[in-house]
């Protein structure tokens, strides 16, 4: 896995991807490309993070994450919404 990052897929969390026409691999772009990170919470004693980041297509997604038994474990993704876009875009210039 590119940047050393691996990442725990299962028909739970590829199944709110589809929801949001994601796919698992340009999630895992998203996280791979120096994505920005929003904020954090922790829920039922889970610290869930979310990031926005460009897939190597050019699309920018907003992420929710959590790291469970040393992998990124993907809570859901969805096309970033205006203000998130700017976030990243002002990043990377």
């Amino acid at each position: 896995m590119g940047n050393g990052i691996e990442f725990d897929w299962d028909d739970e969390n590829t199944k709110h991807l589809a929801a949001h026409k994601v796919k698992p691999v340009e999630t895992e772009q998203a996280l791979s490309n120096d994505p920005v990170d929003i904020d954090y919470e922790v829920i039922d004693g889970e610290e869930r993070y979310r990031s926005v980041g460009m897939t190597n297509g050019g699309r920018i997604l907003k992420v929710a994450w959590t790291v469970r038994r040393g992998r990124v474990r993907v809570i859901t993704a969805f096309p970033a919404g205006a203000a998130h876009r700017k976030i990243l875009l002002e990043k990377l210039r």
